[in-house]
C-alpha cells in the first residue's frame, strides 16, 4: 500500500496544475448539484485541498 501512496503523491506533485483544475471542476459540479446552497463550504474545501497538493493552488 505504501508504494501506491508514494506513486500517487509523486503524480500529484508532477501534475499539480491538472490536479488543481480537477478539484476546481469537482467543486463547480458539487455547487451546481446543490444549487449553490453550500457554495462557501465547497469553495473553502477546494481551496484547502488545492493548498495540500503539489506546490499549491495553480488553477487560478
Amino acid at each position: 500500500m505504501s508504494n501506491f501512496m508514494d506513486k500517487a503523491k509523486d503524480f500529484v506533485n508532477k501534475h499539480d496544475k491538472q490536479v488543481d483544475r480537477g478539484l476546481e471542476k469537482g467543486g463547480e459540479m458539487a455547487n451546481k448539484r446543490t444549487g449553490g446552497k453550500y457554495n462557501d463550504q465547497i469553495d473553502k474545501a477546494v481551496d484547502r485541498a488545492q493548498s495540500r497538493t503539489g506546490k499549491g493552488d495553480q488553477a487560478r
